[in-house]
């Protein structure tokens, strides 16, 4: 197997320090398995529905890798439980490089804080990197009595309880935009939790639900077709794909900014070339301008890094959730 990409100059050093430091392998039989990995197809677990926007980003990215090493990468999606499912399916694999994990805030980070007992470690995963991050939209169907946030809050705050808002399931981003929301504004809305935005979306056409935090990616096409409104964008600043939504936080609510994350992790034990490996291809692919321009049209915008760039991003993301969680007082069998 081609071992080409790590002639790049941050590879080859990412390698020759943990080989340095005994991070890698060095029997002769597992340094070389490490050393030709992947042998065999790679599994990446998607903890949501096929077609949602970490499903979508997922798939192009295994198409990536899979060019990239001569190997298949086999999406498998595990939906439910706020990700749980999934991201314990793979949390239970061998670290051997051959299951990875498409990981975002509610596996890495809500979760560990909504949950009185998970059925997975999230710190027993092994950052790879950061691929793309999203913004989600404020949903509203277009039959009930306001257009913009301001109204919506307005008609909130007179009818407390009466709302809803549909998300793609407990402990993830959409949820905990509608929290930051409940809180900021002083509004009494309630929270229906879905597995996606294959079960979400219908509910808000029918009415079930009032509002649906969304991806911009799967929301949008319904607002440019009428059938639905946006309210605005729950990260700071406006999405490309609609400049002219503007975000939560400029319409009053500053410091309004959660949005998904895709980041790739791997199981504990996952060996250290392997990971660095992988964070080579993944930052080399997001550099490719026709990689790139397909993130685009699913909404995400390229992140990359390095391990260490992965770990200060959760890092500083679980104070700030831990927080939010208590303010808004979820709790969660």
């Amino acid at each position: 197997m081609s071992f080409r990409f790590l002639q790049h100059r941050t590879g080859a050093i990412a390698l020759s320090a943990m080989l340095a430091t005994g991070l890698v392998a060095t029997s002769p039989a597992s340094a070389q398995a490490t050393h030709d990995w992947p042998t065999q197809p790679v599994r990446i677990v998607v903890p949501f529905q096929a077609g949602s926007a970490t499903d979508l980003i997922t798939r192009q990215l295994g198409i990536g890798l899979g060019r990239e090493y001569g190997q298949t990468f086999v999406v498998e999606n595990r939906p439910g439980a706020a990700a749980m499912i999934g991201s314990e399916a793979a949390a239970r694999a061998p670290g051997d490089g051959y299951t990875l994990l498409m990981s975002g805030p509610a596996s890495m980070v809500t979760n560990r804080f909504l949950y009185k007992k998970l059925s997975y470690d999230p710190d027993a995963f092994e950052k790879v990197a950061v691929v793309a991050i999203t913004p989600n939209i404020l949903l509203a169907s277009p039959g009930l009595p306001f257009k913009t946030l301001p109204e919506m809050i307005a008609y909130a705050k007179a009818n407390p309880g009466k709302l809803t808002y549909a998300s793609f399931g407990a402990g993830t981003t959409s949820h905990m935009a509608g929290e930051m929301l409940k809180a900021l504004a002083g509004i009494d809305i309630v929270h229906v939790p879905y597995k996606g935005a294959g079960e979400a979306i219908p509910a808000l056409l029918s009415g079930q639900v009032s509002m649906y935090f969304d991806t911009i990616m799967t929301g949008l096409p319904y607002v440019k077709a009428g059938k639905l409104r946006a309210l605005g964008v729950s990260n700071a600043r406006r999405s490309p794909m609609a400049p002219d939504i503007p975000t939560i936080a400029e319409q009053g609510y500053p410091g309004f900014d959660i949005a998904p994350w895709y980041g790739i992790v791997a199981p504990k034990g996952t060996p250290a070339e392997v990971v660095a490996k992988l964070n080579v291809s993944i930052n080399k692919l997001l550099k490719d301008q026709g990689f790139r321009e397909k993130l685009a049209a699913t909404g995400a915008e390229p992140r990359g890094g390095s391990v260490a760039d992965f770990n200060a991003m959760v890092g500083a993301e679980i104070p700030r959730t831990e927080k939010l969680v208590k303010q808004s007082g979820i709790s969660l069998q």
